[in-house]
């Protein structure tokens, strides 16, 4: 059996070893079209920060190294141009020669991944750049050393932008992020973003929210980049990081079915419409574990799963993806960001009823040193308590919860479930009660009807109406260094001796740091005859948020302050 792939990285790579794991006759050929056949594409950002100092640890695999543990023949340099599945042939260009060929196969794997989006305001020149391969990075890195480069502005608030524009910040640059949407990083939402937004800031990042690139020009010394209100903004170098999309022209050329957003359509065993051909990776349409719609996920996570499948049908066995649900992390300086499933905004557009969750626990218990808040937003449908996703911001303890949670829906665990789970505990790394499982506490008890809860966009309307109490029950000292506007003060251990100067006629609106406290007040309340609600988030969301709505306000698109 000749086994062909096209595209090395995670999903082709990982096809190719699988294979040969699986089938010590089989004739592997990879075709590269960068001069890496195997490298740590979420690691490109970091290089240019010289977090990771040395190029030669961005490659996972030469070629030279590939044959010799799995006797795969990986050609880089190497350009597929066509492929024609009637004569079960792919049409190959030597990129350091221009020798062209032909190579025959009996399978075929498309592992092409995904390109960036180049907008029509994007323009070729020596100091804009795209960030996809490792010789993407090193002409960065290479352009910053060489010309002494002082600022930078990245364009586009995803992924790809937001660690690059805090790895260009530790290399000593002035950064400026332009994002054409009211938040950075589309997979969470905007209550969750504030926490983003602030870290960048208070790290010296500039962010233009709601800014609309229209021009992107080399001028002297520099670029510039032109926003539709008319503002301008000069740098020293420019990344247009807006997306991505797949690296469909093989398969739209060979005539293979695309599906959603032009990707390559592909049964559970990775099969496309044509005999013997394979896709893997950001190119290919996958189906939303959470929502059972047809999606584009391009993460490093589906891409090797994928090519494993691919690699067992090839090979005789039985094998299937059961699809992508977007579990991912981002470090934004000392912050963590994290996100599995669908959020909010997703599940309103989807017609979704659901029910949300937000606590700000600590990372580990309280006795013990050192412990951090993170705030996590849990989603799930009101009828059948199922997990629809969740988002989480923090410091220490971010990555685990989030990858519970992701386990809990893929196991189809309810949301007052995840009470249930038996996770390991001890001081330094968790409390008994941990965050996940108040996360299910709290789903518990709303569904027992044991806590009513309003939020942040709740707020404003609550203002307005003659029979709400705004209560605050922290300490005295908590409230006299900040509270939110309207709140009254009552704190929580004198909640009960005070309870007369309340009116039981009012509807009482809690509040306090975490929701704990608050939440708390609300039974104490409730079991004395009042109409009482439990704050979402606590006091630390609120603050967060509330700061970034008026910073935003505050600030010019340049960032400077008025």
């Amino acid at each position: 059996m000749k086994v062909v792939i096209v595209g090395g990285v995670a999903g082709g790579a990982t096809a190719g070893a699988r294979i040969r794991r699986l089938d010590e006759k089989a004739e592997i050929i990879i075709f590269e079209r960068s001069g890496y056949i195997s490298y740590a594409n979420c690691g490109l950002p970091y290089y240019i920060s010289g977090v990771i100092e040395d190029e030669e640890d961005l490659t996972l695999q030469t070629p030279d190294g590939f044959y010799a543990r799995y006797g795969i023949v990986a050609k880089v340099r190497h350009e597929v141009t066509d492929v024609d599945p009637k004569a079960k042939t792919v049409s190959v260009v030597d990129l350091e020669t221009g020798n062209k060929f032909k190579e025959t196969y009996d399978k075929l794997i498309l592992s092409p991944g995904a390109k960036p989006v180049l907008p029509d305001f994007y323009t070729d020149s020596e100091r804009i750049f795209t960030l996809r391969t490792v010789e993407d990075t090193l002409k960065i890195r290479s352009y910053i050393e060489s010309t002494a480069a002082k600022s930078a502005v990245v364009i586009g608030g995803g992924f790809i932008g937001l660690e690059t524009a805090e790895n260009l910040k530790e290399a000593g640059l002035d950064v400026t992020v332009v994002q054409r949407g009211g938040h950075l990083l589309n997979i969470v939402d905007n209550d969750t973003a504030a926490f983003i937004h602030a870290t960048f800031r208070n790290n010296g990042v500039k962010l233009l929210l709601n800014a609309d690139t229209k021009k992107l020009a080399p001028v002297k010394d520099g670029v510039c980049v032109e926003l539709s209100d008319g503002k301008k903004i000069t740098a020293d170098i420019a990344l247009v990081a807006i997306g991505v999309a797949p690296e469909n022209e093989l398969a739209e050329k060979a005539g293979l079915k695309l599906g959603v957003k032009g990707a390559i359509e592909v049964n559970a065993k990775m099969q496309t419409s044509a005999p013997d051909i394979y896709a893997v990776g950001d190119a290919v349409e996958v189906r939303h574990f959470v929502t059972g719609q047809n999606a584009v996920i391009a993460l490093a996570g589906p891409a090797n799963k994928q090519g494993r499948i691919a690699a067992d049908n090839i090979c005789g066995k039985t094998s299937e993806y059961k699809g992508s649900q977007g579990s991912s992390v981002i470090k934004i300086f000392d912050l963590t960001a994290a996100a599995t499933g669908i959020n909010e905004t997703q599940a309103k557009a989807l017609g979704y009823s659901y029910e949300k969750v937000i606590l700000s626990p600590a990372s580990h218990a309280g006795y013990y040193p050192g412990g951090k808040m993170m705030t996590i937003k849990l989603l799930y449908e009101k009828q059948s308590r199922k997990i629809l996703g969740a988002q989480i911001v923090g410091y220490d303890g971010v990555d685990k919860r989030i990858d519970v949670i992701a386990t809990a829906i893929r196991a189809g665990l309810k949301a007052d479930e995840l009470k249930d789970l038996d996770l390991a505990y001890a001081p330094p790394y968790s409390s008994a009660k941990d965050p996940v499982n108040m996360a299910g506490f709290i789903a518990e008890n709303i569904e027992n009807g044991l806590i009513k809860q309003f939020y942040y966009e709740d707020i404003p309307g609550i203002k307005k109406k003659s029979d709400a109490i705004l209560l605050d029950t922290r300490t005295a000292y908590e409230y006299a260094h900040g509270h939110a506007d309207g709140f009254i003060n009552i704190p929580l251990d004198d909640l009960r001796e005070r309870i007369s100067e309340l009116d039981k006629s009012a509807k009482i609106y809690v509040m306090c740091q975490s929701g704990l406290r608050s939440y708390l007040a609300t039974r104490i309340l409730v079991q004395n005859g009042f109409d009482a609600y439990n704050f979402a988030g606590g006091y630390r969301l609120y603050r967060t948020v509330k700061n970034e709505e008026i910073t935003a306000k505050e600030c010019y698109p340049c960032g400077k302050d008025k």
